[in-house]
Formats: structure tokens, sequence, C-alpha cells
């Protein structure tokens, strides 16, 4: 069960909010989903996740396949049972985690592909289109994604279209491979080449039209790789150009919250990133005037919150002084609290946005927002 409605679109941009409908319930777009690489959203509870507004999280098929494994899960019930979590997740295909794990790879062919564990020594796996999405049905999520070959940065036009052939012809392959009513999404790649870029999009769309189902949405990847962000931006706006307008839009792995809204203003309607969570362990902050390091020595007799414009539950019971105690204690509850806080951040910012493009002020919000963060950050 999937569907998509596009409700609104913003006057002075190509910002708009859309209805996704998922057998696990509504999700309302724009979106940002929570990554939960192996089953949880790290030091989260899924309470936490919906007491802060999220409607969707990210499972990661290759770590998942790796530990506890697919088919246990599905023995299990599917991903959602097993990690108590009720509202709809979508999984990625491995792709990203082979490319971003390139020394662990050992035979790329037509086929698929073949690594090393990480976990384990070294032992040997192999995924290609069709057992990624053999895996990804498994697990039950609402979601699923092609097999694609991630296009590094930089990349000349003879790699790029060579890539891009071979992750069209993956596409092709994950697109007859689902057997399942869960939606698949297309990904459309081609590097920083914005005529071949252009191209992947018309082929995979031509893919998707010769199936009896076709894709039920379109990511774009490859971007957020090492290239400057203007260049993402500009190769985000080429392809949503492109993209039909009555299907969901995900840009993945983006990104900082002026991504998210240079990427909303272009279009995109689903993001994905792990830095509000990675950043908090870390004790890298967002706030509504810039991000501020929680480990800094000005902080140590702060009574004040995080972030006095936040209403999350951290910023309305704790100091900066306390968390900063936790964190260089490396306690347990400073990760949690950190975390909770930079989550409810970044899905504040998408509940205002949302608001801003029902009333076509996205463009003035946009301009706010950053130029905020900006001043103080200085």
């Amino acid at each position: 069960m999937f569907s998509f409605e596009l409700t609104h679109t913003d006057t002075q941009s190509k910002a708009r909010l859309g209805y996704i409908q998922t057998t696990h319930g509504p999700i309302h777009t724009p979106i940002f989903m929570p990554v939960g690489t192996l089953g949880t959203v790290k030091a989260m509870t899924p309470e936490d996740l919906e007491d802060i507004g999220t409607q969707i999280i990210l499972g990661n098929t290759y770590h998942l396949y790796l530990r506890p494994g697919h088919k246990r899960i599905a023995k299990l019930g599917g991903l959602h049972r097993f990690m108590n979590w009720h509202k709809p997740i979508l999984t990625d295909s491995g792709g990203y985690q082979i490319f971003s794990l390139a020394d662990l790879r050992q035979k790329f062919t037509e086929d698929g592909v073949t690594f090393q564990s990480h976990l384990d020594g070294g032992q040997k796996h192999f995924l290609s289109p069709e057992i990624s999405i053999e895996i990804q049905e498994h697990l039950g999520s609402d979601i699923m994604m092609v097999l694609d070959e991630c296009t590094p940065y930089p990349a000349t036009e003879e790699q790029a279209r060579k890539s891009m052939e071979l992750s069209l012809r993956w596409a092709k392959r994950s697109l007859y491979a689902r057997t399942n009513n869960n939606a698949l999404f297309g990904i459309g790649q081609g590097g920083m080449h914005p005529h071949l870029r252009k191209e992947y999009i018309q082929r995979l769309m031509d893919i998707s039209s010769e199936s009896a189902r076709g894709f039920d949405g379109y990511s774009i990847g490859g971007l957020s790789v090492g290239e400057p962000n203007e260049l993402m931006y500009d190769i985000a706006d080429i392809c949503t150009d492109l993209l039909p307008n009555n299907k969901p839009r995900y840009l993945m792995g983006v990104g900082t919250p002026e991504d998210l809204l240079e990427g909303i203003s272009r279009g995109i309607d689903m993001f994905d990133c792990v830095m509000p969570t990675r950043h908090a362990r870390n004790g890298s902050l967002f706030t509504h005037r810039g991000n501020i390091n929680i480990f800094n020595a000005k902080f140590a007799e702060d009574p004040t919150p995080i972030d006095p414009e936040c209403t999350c539950y951290t910023c309305r019971h704790y100091s900066r002084a306390y968390l900063r105690h936790l964190m260089q204690a490396k306690e347990i509850l400073g990760a949690r609290l950190t975390t909770l806080h930079n989550l409810h951040f970044y899905l504040d910012l998408i509940g205002n946005v949302a608001f801003a493009i029902k009333n076509n002020q996205f463009i003035d919000f946009k301009t706010n927002f950053i130029n905020k963060r900006k001043e103080f950050s200085c």
C-alpha cells in the first residue's frame, strides 16, 4: 500500500507539501527521517521518537543483513515488530555502505558486488539487486531502494557514465525483483555532470513506465560525497526540474539545517542524515543562533538551556552546565539528552517549514532562519 498526493506548492519557489500513505501510516512531506542504522536511532527509544514528532525512520540493509540477519528479523515478525516501531520505515539498498567501506570491497561485477564484512575479520558476502530487494522485503520496510553504485567525487564523465549505466541496469533488475506491495524508489546518479543527470532521469522513468508497476518515488543519489554545497544544490535543482510532480523526491544523506532548506526550495520532499545524532554524541548541538560545542569551557557554569528558543524536553529541564558535565563524564544520559535536542531541532524546523509553505512564506522563512544562524555563528 503506497500513494502520494501533492497538496500545495509555494508560490515563490519549488517548495511543496505532500501526503504519503503507507501500510504503517501517513507521512506529511517535507520530512526528515532519523537514521536507525541497526534497528535503533542511537540513544532514542521509539517512544522518544514519537514524542518529538518522528513520522518515519531509516533502516540500513547492509548492517541488518550482517547482524542480526534479515531472515532472523523476518522470523521474529519483521523490523517493525523487532524494534517496536509501528510507523513507516524506509530501508536503503546497501549500495552506499559498499561505497563508503571501499577498503572492504573485493570484486565489482555486472552481477553484483562481493565484499568483506567489517564485523568478523573478513568473511565474504555477495550483494546483487535481487538480493538487496530480498533482504528489504524480509525486513518488511514500507519504502525500499534499488541497489545502485554511488559515483564518487570527483569522477570524470567517462567514469560517471560507466557507473550510471551499471546503476540503470541494476535499477531495472531491482524493479523486476520486487514481489510484495511495498514501495520501491529509483535512484538517480550521473555524478556532477548535468547532461548525465538529465539522461539518467529520463531513462529511469522509461524503465518505470515499461513495468506493470513502476517506481513509486525517486531519489537523488551521489550527492553530499565531498562536492561543494553550491554544486550539490545545482544538481538537485536540475534533477527536480525533470522528476514527475506526482511522485515523492528524496535527497539521500543530506544534511545540515541549511541543506534541508536549500533542498526544499528546490522541490525535495524527503531527507535523511546521521548528522543530528552523530553530532549530538560528539557534543555539537544545533540552535537557532548557530551550533555550539557543549564541551567549551564557557558553558561550565552556564545555567541556560542549549537553545532558549527550543521547546524540547532537554531544553525545558536541563542546563548547558549540566549537559557539559554529563558529556565530559561520558555519562549515557548526556548522549540521550543531546540527541533528543538535535532531532527535535530538525523536526521542529521541518514543521515550521511546512507552515511557511502552506502560507506561501517559505522564502522569507528560509532567509531569516539562515541569516540568523549565520549572524550568531560569526
